[in-house]
């Protein structure tokens, strides 16, 4: 069951940090490129962006959390019992919470509302939670930082 938990765990997060990939590009080419491309990467946004992938990386986020939790709880590492364990934690929460920021301005984007100057908030947020979930990654590899005291 562990190695189940842990699997899908692993899956989601990187579902989740490739679909992170695909936004931050998608939002950059369609801001670098002029005229009729750049239409034409907004209405892809609209198209096949805004609902199905940020869906999935809802989906993935959460199954991320829950996965983590889980075996937070199932495991000798514990919820806070290690730094590298809390910090995971938090990184995915905060991650959560990006993606619910970038929901509404990556809405009024594709719609064609959404001011230019604005787009740079968008791929920030895209490429930050990218960094955030590479490094929680990092994190399970090297498991740095120890035990956290009482």
């Amino acid at each position: 069951m562990r190695k189940s938990i842990l699997v899908t765990h692993v899956v989601s997060a990187g579902a989740w940090i490739g679909i992170d990939v695909v936004s931050a590009v998608l939002v950059v080419v369609g801001r670098v490129r002029a005229g009729d491309d750049r239409t034409a990467v907004y209405q892809a946004l609209a198209d096949f962006f805004v609902v199905p992938l940020l869906l999935s990386a809802l989906a993935a986020g959460v199954v991320c959390l829950v996965t983590g939790v889980l075996l937070g709880l199932a495991t000798k590492w514990g919820l806070v019992r290690y730094w590298w364990v809390s910090v995971k934690l938090a990184l995915n929460v905060v991650a959560c919470v990006m993606l619910l920021l970038f929901l509404g301005p990556i809405t009024e984007l594709a719609s064609g509302e959404q001011p230019l100057r604005d787009i740079w908030f968008v791929a920030f947020l895209a490429t930050t939670a990218m960094v955030l979930l590479s490094f929680a990654m990092v994190l399970s590899v090297f498991k740095p930082w120890g035990r956290v005291r009482r």
